[in-house]
């Protein structure tokens, strides 16, 4: 920390200016944090530390930097960072921990490193007590809607609704008008009406400024009213699809509507979604890379010394797909042979079982964007990314068992190739192309 690193450099005066910053800052839930993990910087300062809470009035709280859980793993994290890095155990300029205290003490280990000063245990209780947090689950957080004077979300939903269902039908037949009902009725009493206005909203802002959409991906095409909102340009039945793949009467669960949008232009979008709901309302989603069982077998073996043809033979054994470490061992005679007459690939899977599953990198997801009817730092921690962009430090499973909205805005090349030849046909043969009218079953296709 900030005040320790300028204890440890001698400069005591620098270190209680900080700490009076601090202290005027935040008052009495300021507190200095002291360690010891057997460390000689830390022995050093930490009667400085004591000194300088007693001098200015600031408790002192004791910690344990924890980085795995059990003492007996501080092997398999000391692989987990030469992956990290991108070294190995023989590599003497690697990063390296000092020591193999780094894990999740138990209040008996930690009376018995801070003996001699049990307050700053007792002022861990204080800082608990001070904690409060309900985490609300099974209630869904919807942006507001601001829908015109006069009318209500349901009200505006079903006008509309029934606005496309002209503009799409010249012809209301029984069918058409039996289908339409059926699923207003579905999506009002499971409260949804929001949802579709939201999408919508956006997703027509991004067709009348000219950016291609996708005319709908997955089980959202199986919905008329997805089709007379806009939101879909495909009639459901034509070609005789489901509404209850989309939205099921007998499972309540958050509608997924995914949006294809021309790759170059995705980011106009989630602009606009940005500026109508606020900043602080919208944020892209986090994903984990997250290393399986071949994959965490491989880094391992390097990191452990051992060639590239030894562990690639062992990594082979692992059958391929959603497999566990533990489920291919069982099942895979060889390789637990292996196991049994070897130490070292012995203690490759036994490092390799710990490892299993951790994330190896985060990065952004490919489409997903939460939009919240609060600021989503109320709702999950936010993280500022290398190009500024604010993310979730939540995934989407997470996010959406908190009933936050997510949506998937998916960029596709291919959206942005076809808007740009009709652009051109239109500006070389004068042609005006509507491709949601192209006939599938035109004979020069298939030529």
């Amino acid at each position: 920390g900030e005040i320790p690193q300028l204890l440890l450099e001698g400069n005591l005066e620098k270190a209680y200016e900080v700490a009076k910053w601090y202290k005027e800052l935040v008052g009495e839930d300021f507190y200095i944090e002291i360690q010891d993990h057997g460390l000689p910087e830390q022995k050093k300062i930490n009667p400085d530390i004591l000194k300088l809470g007693k001098d200015l009035g600031i408790k002192v709280v004791a910690t344990n930097d924890v980085h795995y859980l059990n003492w007996e793993d501080h092997e398999a994290h000391d692989i987990l960072l030469c992956i990290q890095t991108a070294t190995n155990l023989d590599d003497p300029k690697r990063m390296r921990f000092s020591a193999d205290q780094f894990y999740f003490k138990s209040p008996t280990e930690m009376e018995q490193v801070f003996s001699e000063i049990p307050e700053v245990l007792i002022n861990t209780e204080e800082i608990a007590e001070k904690c409060n947090l309900d985490i609300e689950f099974g209630k869904f957080h919807f942006p507001h809607f601001e829908v015109p004077e006069g009318y209500t979300i349901n009200t505006y939903f079903r006008e509309l609704a029934e606005k496309g269902l002209h503009r799409r039908y010249s012809k209301i037949t029984q069918e058409i008008k039996d289908r339409f009902e059926y699923e207003i009725d579905i999506i009002s009493k499971m409260g949804y009406e929001a949802y579709f206005l939201i999408v919508q909203d956006f997703i027509n802002y991004a067709k009348k400024r000219g950016i291609p959409v996708g005319p709908g991906r997955g089980s959202a095409a199986g919905s008329i009213i997805s089709y007379c909102l806009g939101i879909t340009d495909i009639d459901p039945l034509k070609y005789n699809l489901l509404f209850e793949r989309f939205l099921n009467p007998e499972r309540v669960s958050m509608p997924d509507i995914d949006v294809d949008i021309c790759f170059e232009r995705r980011g106009e979008v989630i602009d606009y979604v940005s500026q109508k709901y606020g900043q602080d309302h919208v944020a892209q989603i986090v994903t984990f890379g997250r290393m399986n069982a071949r994959a965490v077998v491989r880094d391992v073996g390097r990191s452990l010394g051992m060639g590239y043809g030894e562990v690639d033979k062992i990594a082979k054994m692992i059958p391929s797909g959603q497999i566990t470490l533990k489920e291919a061992i069982e099942i895979e005679e060889e390789l637990k042979n292996l196991i049994k007459k070897d130490s070292k690939i012995q203690k490759l899977m036994t490092i390799s079982l710990k490892l299993e599953g951790l994330a190896r990198h985060a990065s952004i997801h490919a489409a997903g964007v939460v939009i919240s009817r609060d600021p989503v730092v109320e709702h999950a921690p936010l993280q500022k990314m290398d190009q500024g962009e604010i993310v979730t430090q939540y995934d989407m499973k997470v996010l959406e068992k908190l009933g936050l909205l997510k949506m998937d805005f998916l960029g596709l090349r291919t959206l942005t190739v076809i808007g740009n030849a009709i652009k051109n046909i239109k500006r070389s043969k004068g042609i005006d192309i509507d491709v949601s009218n192209i006939p599938l079953d035109d004979p020069l296709v298939y030529k």
